[in-house]
This record gives structure tokens, C-alpha cells and sequence, in this order.
């Protein structure tokens, strides 16, 4: 009998009755996806499909990471406690309860919300209750048939590298079946070990995330829709107190619903997923859509431009805020803004114009937080005034530690309301930073690699390429290869004298500079079997620069092959 049938007759002995039917209708190609392998615990936590098996996100696997969470806290802190929230997700709900029961049964505090809630939110509390870590159920933007499991650190950062390798090592040391303790959540609820979150904690996330504003104006017409998620009331709530009233909502897509029902893929960086608030946007003449992911921390935009609708990606909102901010303030000489590795150029553009220090994490908002920290740590927190990532992640200010789509929601809107008073729009105010700065063009291939096999076919293209540097790339000239796992310094714009010299952890990414300022960045993804490569172009016009653009992602493939 093989492993993976041992493995299965297990569950189907041991495991919840909610999973036994499923179990038993299983086939074996089924067998082999469920229980060929592990759900892996990183430093995104976990992430899979909504599934029976070692490899699915279930009320098993979930206890099992809890319980190896709560080894761990107990081991490194006096009288631990978590906070936890979950997104709309199916089944967070039960995850949440099961989470709580684990901790309850170990003598770790959970403070949990009974709605749903965004992870900004969640990483407000983390830091609001002093708590030793938090946990926040959900799947971010993947489509409906997935859940996660998000682990954060006392900061209210995502955990280090560090700490999810000592939690991974006690989730592994564990049997999935004997070595978990739990309460029933009426228990667990009824003791001394379970608060539900109190609502005066998110009445003051929202008001942290309205101490973001920068300006008064608000005279523009916004459709908003929260895609099936969480964002919806902290979202409506940070406008209307900053007296935006004139917001239509997609009512479709205002309520929680795990199923998405109108976008099965909730991401807001594509136009799919924007298709109906855009119809929205149509029939109310708005100027600006702005959308939320599930659990709020990301946000996609579009607005009117020349009679019809424009989206922007994560890099031109990312840029076009960091110019916003940079024009708002006064005092620039010690401010700090914190980007990746892999956001657009232009913003080193931007911060040498306007004299702001630009640092250059790996990808990942944790990095951006830890840049937080260490500002924290120099008793200089006031420094930090923005931070991005091309994913449509957006940070204005240091209330969490983690992307905000409340806070950007609030700052994107100020920020089209003042260009309109001024008689452009954002795609305008876009154009002039290219005349300004040159034309910066991104775009991001990303190439699959499913099935059990994936990984290891992953593995074996990237250590091809890192063996065999190419000598060009779409006719340009390579003038030579960062591999983030030899060179980890950080890249710092316009540093200051007292500017720490760091070094970023080492990182499976190769980073190849072209000649006339284009470059490529290949790594695999953090959360999905991808390998994605970031291409980055720059000329002297829009059209040389798509042209380069064009150039680069038809070369992609053939690099992954």
C-alpha cells in the first residue's frame, strides 16, 4: 500500500464527518491532488484550495497550523494572546471557530471578531491589543474555490522568515490527528481564554485610517464596489467622514459573499473583475471607480478619461500617490518612502525631484512594515510617509503594518478630487510625469506550473536561468544579473548620512539590467505554483517604450521554457 493510501484510510478513519463524504467519493487522481503532499507553512502562512487532505485548507490542516502556532507562542512569550479575523470567504467562519478552540485549549488568549473583518483591520488589532501574533483567515484575491491562512508577528507585520520556519518546525513535528488540542468553541467562548474583539477597536482603525488625509477636497462623483468582500462599511465610513457623499456603491457586490457570484476571480488588478462597478461608472457618469479586494488591503482603480474609462495598475496609482504626497507636504528633507524591488523606476524619478529617501525592499508588504520598525527603532517613525507595491498595495501612514485599502481608498479619491479642481485627471497628471520623467512602461508575465510536479519544474527553469544568464534579452544588450540569493543590499535613493547600510534577506530572485534603463525580474511566486517575470521599459516616448515593452514579454516565454 502506498504512502499516500495509508495516508488516506487515516483521514477517512479519523477525520470530521463534514469531510467523510467527500472522502469517500474521492478517486484516484483525486487521492493523489488531496494527500501527494503537504500544504507548505511560509511567510505567507497557508494558502490552498477549500478541499479534504493533507493538501487542502480544511478544519484539520487549520487546527493543526493553530496548534503548532500555539507550541511556538508558548515557547517564546509570557501569557501569549492572538487576535484573529477572517474575510468572506466560505468556510472562515468554522476556521475562525477552529482557531479559537486550539488556542483556547493551550492556554493562548484569542481575541477574534465575530464579523468579517479586513486584514488592515486585523493587523490594527494585532497591535491595538498588544497581542504576541494574529491570524487572519483568507485567500486575498485568488478565486472562490480557495482559503488561507495569514500568520502575523506582535508588530502587526506578517511573520519574518525566521518565525515561520520555528512554527513550520512545530506544525511538522506534529500528527495531524493525536497531537492537536481543542475545545468546542461554545467552550472555548465560555472560559477565559476566548474575547470577542470590541467594536471600539475598528471605530479607532477608521479613524487611524482618516488621520491619513491630506486634503479637503471631495467634489467628485466616486462609484465604489467591495467585490463580495470586507471593505465595504470602513471603506463607506473613512469617505463619508471625510465629507465625500456623492458615492454610488455597486449594491451587488456590497455584501459579504464567499461564492462571488458576479467576479469568480475578486482580484481588482483585472478588468474582469471591474466589469460591472465600470458599468456603474457609465450609468452614473462618474469620475472614478475604486474597488477592494476580498479582505480590503488591496484596491484597483479606473476613472473617466477623453468620454470613456481608463484603468490604472498598481504602479501608476503607487507613483501617481507618491507624487500626490510629495506635492502636499512641506517639509520633504527626512521623509522616507518604501517600495519593491520589482514597483515601477519612475519612482526614483519622483524621490530624487523631490529629495524623498526611496528604499527598495524584496517583494512582499512584511518588508515594507520592517522598514517601519526600524524607523521605530531610530525614534524617527514620523520619517515614513508612503509605501507601495505593484500589486495594488498602498500604505499612507504607520497605524498597521500591511497594505491598507481603506486608508488608499480615502487618499486615492482626495488626491482625483484635487486634480479635478485643477482640471485634469489622473491619466493627465500620469502623462505629465512621463513628459516630466520619462516614459516607464511594466507589465508582469506569469507562467504555471500546477500539479504535483510543479514545483520541481519551477525549480529546474529558475536554476537553469541562474546558470545560464542570458546575453540579451529582446535584442538588448544584458549588462549583467543581482541574484538576490548572493547580493542582498538594499537599494536606497537619496540616503542620508545616518541611513542604515542593510542587507534584505537572501531571496530566489534574479534581477537583469538592459541596456537604455529597461530591466527583467524573474521569481517564483510566494503563494501560487507561478513563475512570474516583471518587465520593466523605459524610452524617450510612449511609443518607443511600448515598443520595448512589447518586445520584452514576447521573450518571456521563451525564457521559462
Amino acid at each position: 500500500m502506498s504512502n499516500i493510501d495509508e495516508t488516506y484510510n487515516r483521514w477517512l478513519d479519523n477525520a470530521d464527518e463534514s469531510l467523510q463524504a467527500e472522502l469517500e467519493a474521492m478517486d484516484e487522481h483525486e487521492k493523489n491532488e488531496c494527500f501527494g503532499t503537504y500544504l507548505s507553512f511560509g511567510t505567507a502562512g497557508l494558502r490552498g484550495f477549500l478541499r479534504a487532505g493533507t493538501n487542502g485548507m480544511n478544519i484539520h490542516t487549520v487546527a493543526a497550523a493553530t496548534q503548532g502556532l500555539a507550541n511556538y507562542l508558548n515557547k517564546n512569550f509570557k501569557n501569549p494572546s492572538v487576535a484573529i479575523a477572517r474575510d468572506s470567504r466560505n468556510k472562515g467562519e468554522e476556521f475562525v471557530k477552529v482557531c479559537v478552540g486550539v488556542l483556547a485549549a493551550n492556554g493562548v488568549v484569542a481575541h477574534y471578531h465575530e464579523d468579517v473583518e479586513s486584514t488592515p483591520g486585523l493587523s490594527f488589532t494585532v497591535r491595538e491589543l498588544h497581542c504576541s501574533a494574529g491570524i487572519c483567515v483568507t485567500a486575498s484575491h485568488n478565486p472562490a474555490e480557495y482559503n488561507g491562512y495569514k500568520v502575523y508577528g506582535p508588530d502587526g507585520c506578517q511573520i519574518t522568515s525566521e518565525a515561520a520556519a520555528s512554527i513550520s518546525k512545530e506544525i511538522n513535528s506534529l500528527d495531524i490527528f493525536e497531537d492537536v488540542n481543542i475545545l468546542n468553541f461554545e467552550d472555548a467562548k465560555s472560559g477565559d481564554y476566548a474575547n470577542v474583539v470590541d467594536a471600539t477597536v475598528r471605530e479607532a482603525f477608521i479613524t487611524a485610517c482618516c488621520d491619513c488625509s491630506v486634503s479637503f477636497d471631495n467634489d467628485i462623483k466616486i462609484v465604489y464596489t467591495a467585490l463580495h468582500g470586507t471593505g465595504y462599511p470602513e471603506v463607506m465610513e473613512a469617505l463619508h467622514r471625510n465629507n465625500f457623499e456623492d458615492i454610488v456603491p455597486v449594491t451587488e457586490q456590497a455584501e459579504p459573499n464567499g461564492d462571488f457570484p458576479t467576479c469568480p476571480y475578486p482580484n481588482p488588478e483585472t478588468a474582469d473583475a471591474l466589469a460591472l462597478g465600470l458599468k456603474y461608472c457609465e450609468e452614473h457618469d462618474a469620475d472614478l471607480l475604486i474597488a477592494t479586494d476580498p479582505d480590503a488591503d488591496r484596491v484597483g482603480v479606473a476613472l473617466k478619461h477623453n468620454g470613456g474609462y481608463t484603468r490604472l495598475n498598481g504602479n501608476e496609482i503607487g507613483v501617481l500617490l507618491l507624487n500626490y504626497l510629495c506635492e502636499a507636504n512641506e517639509n520633504l528633507d527626512d521623509k522616507v518612502c518604501v517600495t519593491t524591488i520589482v514597483s515601477s523606476d519612475l519612482v526614483d524619478a519622483i524621490a530624487k525631484h523631490y529629495g524623498v529617501e526611496l528604499r527598495r525592499t524584496l517583494t512582499g508588504f512584511k518588508y515594507i512594515g520592517e522598514q517601519i520598525l526600524h524607523l521605530e527603532e531610530a525614534d524617527a517613525r514620523e520619517r515614513f510617509m508612503f509605501g507601495f507595491e505593484e500589486s495594488c498595495g498602498y500604505l499612507p501612514g504607520t497605524h498597521v503594518r500591511d497594505k491598507d485599502g481603506i486608508s488608499a481608498c480615502l487618499l486615492i479619491a482626495q488626491m482625483a478630487a484635487m486634480y479635478k479642481k485643477q482640471g485634469r485627471d489622473l491619466v493627465d497628471v500620469l502623462e505629465d510625469l512621463y513628459k516630466q520623467f520619462g516614459f516607464y512602461k511594466n507589465d508582469q508575465i506569469a507562467v504555471e506550473y500546477p500539479g504535483l510536479e510543479g514545483a520541481d519544474k519551477m525549480a529546474s527553469v529558475l536554476a537553469n536561468i541562474r546558470r545560464n544568464n542570458p546575453k540579451t534579452f529582446a535584442g538588448l544588450k544584458v549588462l549583467g544579473c543581482k541574484d538576490y540569493e548572493e547580493d542582498t543590499r538594499m537599494l536606497v535613493i537619496g540616503d542620508r548620512d545616518d541611513t542604515p547600510d542593510e542587507l534584505l534577506p537572501k531571496s530566489n530572485v534574479l534581477e537583469f539590467p538592459l541596456e537604455g534603463g529597461s530591466k527583467i525580474i524573474v521569481r517564483p511566486s510566494g503563494t501560487e505554483p507561478k513563475i512570474k517575470v516583471y518587465c520593466f521599459g523605459l524610452g524617450k516616448t510612449e511609443a518607443d517604450a511600448q515598443k520595448i515593452m512589447d518586445s520584452l514579454k514576447s521573450s518571456v516565454k521563451e525564457l521559462l521554457a
